[in-house]
């Protein structure tokens, strides 16, 4: 029971933005805080948002964000119109934002700390969390936990800048732990980040659960779970020289990379948490230094390996290929035919078995397509195919598969080549010049390249079809960010969509007579402008046609009498008319 004024509280209460939220199913829970005569209580209000209204958009478009200026917009992608608006907001952020791993939430960085927003109809502000100068944020993969970081001067220059890092409980928007130190203690291992530090500080591990997520130490690897949000075991994993870790997307795996320690070699370790099992060990001979990627699923881990030659001099690239779902985790080394190639880019196929390097020294380098899977199902890398001299620095694969884009970015001016690994032929090559980034959206259907504002010039984004062709084009000035808005994983088993793969042409026939519904509606709209277009025109002549019938007398009469508009019939002749403008005269003295 609430005391009296009640109404009034509850009013302050709103404006003040005091509350918190919890999800229940696929509705939103609002916790209001009230004060009464009695002390704090909390008051339940049932807010029938619907999170993931969006999914159920009848003909399964994506939404994507931009910013724009002072602008930030949420739109629809439609294929056959322009994008279609959803939400727009001046000021919404004051630095960057930022969806949720499955799409639930958009997140926005604010002076005071950051904030998230959702809804059915419309984006509604579910929660704040208050981290004065916030400059990252983070979400754990199943979105139930949020990182935020912020970097503060020390009082004296000398000294390190000091970090802070809360872990936010997404729903309800309580502290779970809080990070704080220098600089310095949270600069160890991975790239990116600010003032030193890199970003994530903590990774999580595979997986919706959001059981586990670590970070990398001084000779240590402190592993938390976040049922307790304190250490595994109440101690961290002591690993001498480590620099780098990671996880896979699926599983509690941590992956660990040690270089080389006087006479102890460098390896790669995987390791099962919360166990601490060792899995795999490999020990790297001659290793100046190693980079990890999984794949998607977590069924394959490629590890880019930059040796020493004999003479130390120089270093050449291999690969050691790890087989997570196979029994012992069995590894193969491989190399390019010409090892001493550089390596520019490596990706996997997502939920695939096949990946791409590009390699090579050359202004244009070459690109190689290997699988995973060969002949029999030997466990040996095969070689698919090799396209020579191509324009591309970067590679993105569809995240269904099957399609990749070889970019060239920065020097290469916004080269597009749009693939099919499947039928290894080029679908189609075009550019969007300058281009910055290039996303695909989460079903594969459609990919977006973008121009952002570190130039000056053609500042906005591009969508593309799959295999390359362009369907709409949007300049803004200012441009900031693209993004797409992520999709859950779907709820077909793998079996399930590979069967709808086989028997897609079946699936198609609905969907083709509905696209072409919708052609010849758009179709007969169009004939519709143009012909309104053409009334207009025709409109606006007659007009003018009248306009110039009443004033034939006084064109008659400018013309002395004669009656003809038409130009050709009269003659033409130069007159020369001289006129002094001014006359002046100076009186000179005779000095002689």
């Amino acid at each position: 029971m609430l005391g009296g004024g009640g109404d009034e509280l509850m009013l302050h209460v709103r404006e003040w933005g005091l509350g918190s939220t919890s999800s229940v199913g696929g509705f939103l829970q609002s916790r209001v805080l009230v004060f009464g005569l009695s002390g704090v209580q909390w008051v339940m209000l049932q807010l029938l948002e619907n999170l993931q209204h969006w999914l159920t958009d009848e003909i399964a478009r994506d939404q994507f964000v931009i910013r724009a200026g002072s602008d930030t917009e949420v739109l629809w992608n439609d294929a056959n119109l322009k994008p279609e608006p959803v939400y727009k907001r001046a000021f919404w952020t004051e630095s960057f934002v930022q969806w949720s791993p499955l799409g639930t939430y958009l997140a926005t960085v604010h002076r005071q700390g950051a904030a998230v927003w959702g809804g059915a109809s419309t984006f509604n502000r579910l929660m704040r969390y208050a981290h004065p100068q916030v400059k990252l944020i983070d979400f754990s993969p199943g979105e139930k936990y949020l990182v935020t970081y912020s970097s503060h001067e020390p009082s004296n220059h000398r000294d390190a800048n000091r970090v802070v890092i809360y872990i936010f409980d997404v729903r309800t928007g309580k502290v779970m732990r809080d990070f704080k130190g220098s600089a310095d203690d949270f600069a160890i291992g991975g790239t990116g980040g600010v003032t030193g530090v890199s970003w994530p500080v903590f990774r999580w591990a595979g997986g919706k659960e959001d059981k586990y997520f670590a970070r990398i130490g001084k000779n240590i690897i402190s592993v938390y779970e976040t049922e307790t949000f304190s250490l595994i075991d109440k101690k961290s994993l002591k690993v001498e020289n480590a620099v780098d870790f990671s996880w896979p997307p699926t599983d509690p795996i941590l992956a660990l990379f040690v270089p080389e320690l006087g006479y102890h070699p460098a390896r790669v370790s995987l390791m099962q948490i919360p166990s601490k099992d060792e899995l795999r060990q490999k020990n790297l001979f001659s290793a100046s230094d190693c980079k990890m990627y999984w794949q998607s699923n977590g069924d394959y881990l490629a590890v880019k390996v930059d040796r020493y030659t004999k003479t130390k001099k120089s270093t050449y690239t291999g690969f050691e290929l790890f087989r997570i779902r196979e029994r012992d985790i069995p590894i193969e080394v491989f190399e390019l035919e010409n090892k001493n190639d550089k390596i520019i880019a490596f990706a996997w196929e997502p939920k695939g078995h096949r990946f791409a390097v590009i390699h090579g020294d050359n202004p244009r380098p070459d690109i190689s397509f290997y699988s995973m899977r060969s002949a029999n199902n030997a466990d040996k890398v095969k070689k698919l195919t090799t396209l020579k001299g191509k324009q591309a620095n970067a590679l993105f694969w569809s995240p269904a598969g099957r399609f990749i884009i070889l970019a060239g970015l920065k020097g290469f001016n916004g080269q597009l080549e749009f693939y099919n690994v499947d039928e290894l032929e080029t679908m189609a090559t075009a550019e969007h010049f300058m281009a910055t980034d290039i996303e695909w959206d989460p079903t594969g259907r459609y990919v977006a390249t973008a121009v952002t504002s570190v130039h000056e010039m053609e500042n906005g984004f591009n969508i593309w079809s799959f295999n390359g062709k362009l369907l709409y084009r949007i300049l803004k000035d200012h441009f900031f960010q693209y993004l797409w808005r992520p999709r859950p994983p779907s709820f077909l088993s793998p079996e399930k969509e590979e069967e709808i793969a086989k028997n897609l042409k079946k699936y198609s026939k609905k969907y083709e007579a509905e696209d072409q519904d919708v052609s010849m509606l758009l179709s007969e709209q169009d004939r519709e402008k143009r012909k309104m277009l053409k009334d207009e025109w025709d409109r606006w002549i007659n007009e003018w046609k009248q306009l110039h019938e009443v004033e034939k007398l006084e064109r008659q009469k400018l013309r002395d009498g004669e009656v003809s508009d038409e130009e050709e019939e009269y003659e033409a002749k130069e007159v020369e008319v001289e006129e002094i403008l001014d006359v002046s005269e100076e009186v000179l003295s005779d000095n002689f």
